[in-house]
């Protein structure tokens, strides 16, 4: 499964790329079907970087890779009980 989130991630990064930031693929819980990214660069501080993640990132994923139930950043995974350690 981790494999097919990466390609999927890898599809998407252009589009991120293109407004100065990055994605990164942490983790990928198959038990919950709970993906982890880091967003940087010009994402950090970009106000629409939630929107990115929900309407974008979680849904192109969602609909790509079957058993995924959410994608997350390290610190909302803390709020979901499935942080990554770094």
């Amino acid at each position: 499964m981790f494999e097919q989130v990466d390609a999927v991630i890898d599809i998407i990064r252009p589009a991120i790329q293109a407004d100065g930031g990055d994605i990164e693929l942490l983790s990928v819980d198959e038990d919950t079907g709970v993906v982890t990214v880091q967003l940087s660069g010009a994402c950090v501080s970009c106000p629409a970087s939630t929107v990115t993640m929900k309407a974008g990132v979680e849904r192109i994923v969602k609909d790509r890779v079957p058993g995924i139930t959410a994608v997350v950043q390290p610190d909302e995974g803390a709020e979901l009980g499935t942080a990554v350690s770094l």
